[in-house]
């Protein structure tokens, strides 16, 4: 399917929000994290107090990070509807995003001191959209770019074994590895892929 990959601006907050308060994560069993808008996988310093506990208050979140950069990614179109999300950030500058701090600090963080690592956290595609390679889409815009912006690898985080699609947000390993990721490092739930672009 043709679609029209465009990077998160200020410009396509409207378009995002509305997104993720009709079909992303539409499928998710937890109603109370019904509307993430994805403000815990950015470079927000979250070992400062920021109050996420509910739809609302991560709305807000998500317009004060898209307007300032924070939230990093991509929206998939088609036509004018958004039909998925990527989100997709410099690994260095998201080590203290609150997801991070719960549940990725055993990833490896020390690199080549020049070494750019651009992180692959989430993909959130709209249900009526799923199976239509919107995924492998948007995750070639995000190595295209990352090459072009001078980024020496793409690294995402897929888990070892299928749960649901909702918890699998990182992606599928055979989504990496038809893209030529290689498994980096091994952790008790997830792989550490990634795609040399140099």
């Amino acid at each position: 399917m043709d679609m029209e990959i465009k990077k998160l601006t200020p410009a396509l907050l409207e378009d995002y929000l509305r997104f993720f308060e009709t079909e992303a994560n539409a499928d998710n069993p937890d109603p109370d994290w019904y509307g993430c808008y994805c403000v815990c996988w950015c470079s927000a310093d979250h070992r400062l107090e920021i109050d996420d506990s509910s739809p609302e208050k991560r709305r807000d979140l998500a317009i004060q990070y898209i307007n300032s950069g924070i939230i990093q990614g991509y929206l998939a179109y088609a036509g004018s509807q958004v039909a998925g999300w990527c989100n997709a950030n410099t690994k260095s500058e998201c080590l203290h995003c609150i997801s991070w701090l719960r549940f990725m600090t055993s990833v490896k963080t020390t690199e080549i001191p020049e070494s750019k690592v651009k992180s692959v956290y989430c993909f959130t595609i709209a249900p009526q959209m799923k199976r239509k390679g919107i995924a492998t889409q948007l995750l070639e815009r995000v190595c295209k770019d990352a090459r072009d912006e001078g980024f020496d690898c793409v690294e995402a985080y897929p888990k070892k074994t299928f749960v649901n699609e909702f918890q699998d947000f990182m992606g599928p390993m055979e989504l990496y590895k038809k893209f030529g990721f290689a498994v980096y490092d091994e952790l008790e739930d997830i792989y550490v892929v990634r795609k040399p672009l140099k």
